[in-house]
């Protein structure tokens, strides 16, 4: 049971990459394809990715943090 359990996970985990990754690449071939001025459209797409950037920048930072406590949690429990 736990090993269909976790193919049934990672079956959704693939689903879910897929439809992120298709929503992604439909996001930006819409941009690419509207009627704006190519110019326009670079600016915007840049405006984006940075915002992205920095988003995905204070993702990595919070759950560094956290990964870091946990680590001293652990490592107090055990006594080292």
């Amino acid at each position: 049971m736990s090993d269909n359990n976790h193919e049934e996970k990672n079956a959704m985990l693939y689903l879910l990459a897929g439809v992120g990754l298709g929503a992604l690449i439909g996001v930006a071939a819409g941009m690419l394809f509207a009627p704006k001025a190519g110019s326009d459209t670079r600016d915007e797409l840049a405006g984006k990715f940075k915002e992205l950037k920095a988003k995905t920048e204070g993702w990595i930072a919070e759950h560094k943090a956290k990964g870091k406590e946990a680590l001293e949690e652990a490592a107090d429990a055990i006594g080292a």
